[in-house]
């Protein structure tokens, strides 16, 4: 146990469309944390009026963010603590702010050497009705700002696109129409400097959304992925220079494909991973030889 901490925050459920997911990842991260010794003091996030209160009151050593999406996921929180001088689990605010926007985040691997599927970007019906002639079907459209493939939508033509464009600007703003990749998925974990096995994903729908995530037991998860020990290197080299460009510390997740040529397609870095019964990272380190105590302890000891 990382001699400096003993109280331990966590922070869970919030305020995102992400929410339901984040109850479940902190019943996770607090049952492991537990088991691993430490004392925990725990919040259900659900209005913002009881954060600062409760943080002055518990005065903990470490605050373990488990909030999905916005206000949790996005720098926000993290900005609050940084003023707060409390020490905290992941990515500081640039890295946390810069991965929950895909918009952005494209723009820094595109100029980064981070290979990743060709976008636009659209604000509105109108922008939508006149990019839909100029697309090659599929694509994938996506809210810019939100996780858990929520708002999510594949379109294999314009009309189909035109319903996704109107799906994904109930949850955001600014609408990402990403090329779609015809080709396999992978996810890898990424704890401190150590980069955690390849996961091999193979969902039986239509793509990887909320449902294969978080609800279906028909999703496969390959775990040795399948690659040759030079493609796995590849796949986790990429991945860290991915997580790197963004600024992002501490842990996270990264989302890549393997196009219809072999090469690597980097889709996003998620900083706060999900951590239920389904998600991916605590697959990866039960394979590296981490049960959920062990990875609490590796977590916390990449606090800076």
């Amino acid at each position: 146990m990382p001699a400096r901490f003993s109280k331990v925050a966590v922070l869970f459920g919030g305020l995102s469309a992400e929410r339901e997911v984040a109850l479940r990842s902190g019943r996770t991260v607090i049952n492991a944390l537990l088991t691993a010794g430490y004392e925990v003091v725990e919040l259900d996030l659900v209005e913002r009026s009881q954060l600062l209160p409760w943080l002055i009151a518990q005065s903990p050593d470490v605050v373990f963010p488990v909030l999905h999406g916005r206000l949790g996921e996005d720098g926000v929180l993290q900005g609050l603590l940084e003023w707060l001088d409390i020490p905290f689990v992941g990515s500081g605010v640039m890295g946390s702010a810069i991965a929950m926007d895909k918009l952005r985040s494209k723009m820094i691997f595109k100029t980064s050497g981070v290979p990743t599927p060709d976008f636009v970007v659209v604000r509105s019906l109108a922008e939508a009705q006149i990019c839909q002639h100029q697309l090659c079907y599929p694509v994938f459209v996506k809210p810019v700002r939100e996780g858990s493939s929520i708002g999510i939508g594949r379109a294999d033509d314009q009309s189909e696109f035109m319903a996704a464009v109107r799906q994904a600007l109930a949850f955001d703003a600014e609408v990402l129409v990403e090329q779609f990749v015809d080709g396999p998925e992978y996810t890898v974990a990424i704890v401190g400097t150590q980069v955690l096995p390849v996961i091999g994903l193979k969902p039986h729908a239509r793509f990887y959304d909320y449902d294969a995530k978080y609800v279906s037991n028909a999703t496969e998860y390959h775990l040795p992925s399948g690659l040759s020990a030079e493609q796995e290197a590849a796949v986790q080299a990429m991945s860290w220079l991915a997580f790197s460009a963004l600024g992002c510390s501490g842990w996270g997740r990264v989302d890549l494909m393997l196009d219809g040529q072999g090469a690597l397609q980097v889709l996003e870095v998620n900083t706060i991973p999900g951590m239920t019964d389904h998600s991916l990272v605590p697959k990866a380190a039960r394979a590296f030889g981490w049960e959920l105590p062990e990875l609490m302890h590796k977590l916390l000891a990449t606090v800076k």
